[in-house]
């Protein structure tokens, strides 16, 4: 079969880095960025985070080839930023909307329990009633 292996998946090359950046010489304030073991899913969410920013001019992402596992992010500040700058704050930004989705996700499977527990019938602990197929495994949630 054609497919890489799977560990190829997320295990680094030896020798290459997470992210490298070439700065482009053509472009003032650009700069490319390979990413390396990430898909689409990261480039676009990096791509629109980077875009929400008002000091990047441009920000794209493509991804070289479909069985490579890497992406290249394309970005253009205006003067006194850095593209460099501007990608590590779009991953700070990023990596904490998606604690904050996190924590607000963790609060409603916490709410929703007790809601649902709120809203059983009060039986007493007759252990002949118990059966323990109706046990209700719960997600692992962090406190």
């Amino acid at each position: 079969m054609n497919a890489p292996d799977r560990f190829e998946l997320f295990v680094i090359p030896e020798g290459r880095k997470k992210v490298e950046m070439e700065v482009d010489t053509k472009i003032p304030n650009a700069a490319t960025f390979a990413i390396e073991r990430e898909d689409h899913t990261l480039g676009n969410i990096l791509r629109g985070q980077l875009l929400k920013d008002p000091r990047v001019l441009f920000a794209g992402y493509k991804v070289p080839h479909p069985l490579e596992h890497n992406f290249l992010v394309k970005v253009q500040t205006v003067p006194g930023t850095s593209p460099g700058k501007a990608l590590k704050d779009a991953t700070s930004e990023l990596i904490s909307e998606i604690n904050t989705l996190k924590n607000k996700f963790d609060m409603e499977v916490i709410r929703h329990r007790t809601f649902e527990d709120a809203n059983q019938p009060q039986t007493g602990y007759d252990v002949d009633s118990m059966n323990p197929m109706e046990h209700r495994t719960g997600m692992d949630v962090d406190f």
